[in-house]
């Protein structure tokens, strides 16, 4: 599962039936600085690109969410679903405490 900040929603004219009743966001990844900041910290959109996550859960812009991507993305539906990424998480709480190398 990685880690992101929902930067907006995406608007459709049509879906597929077997999306129906959840709806499209989209995704900053995180990033090491963004982890090391915090959930506090002001959202800035990192150097990876955006990515369009399905959502059944409720998340909402400004929220960090953990999503799953391919194969995995797929797992919840009964048949094959066009979907890349999908809510798995909505986080309240993240606490980062990088691994400490010695000299």
């Amino acid at each position: 599962m990685k880690l992101g900040t929902v930067i907006g929603r995406v608007t459709l004219s049509r879906t597929v039936s077997s999306l129906e009743g959840g709806r499209f966001l989209v995704v900053s990844p995180f990033s090491r600085e963004r982890y090391r900041a915090g959930l506090g910290a002001p959202v800035s959109l990192g150097q990876d690109p955006s990515l369009v996550v399905y959502d059944d859960l409720g998340g909402r812009v400004g929220q960090v969410i953990g999503y799953v991507e391919g194969r995995e993305a797929a797992q919840p539906f009964p048949g094959p679903t066009p979907v890349d990424a999908i809510n798995a998480a909505l986080v309240d709480e993240m606490f980062y405490s990088p691994w400490q190398t010695r000299v």
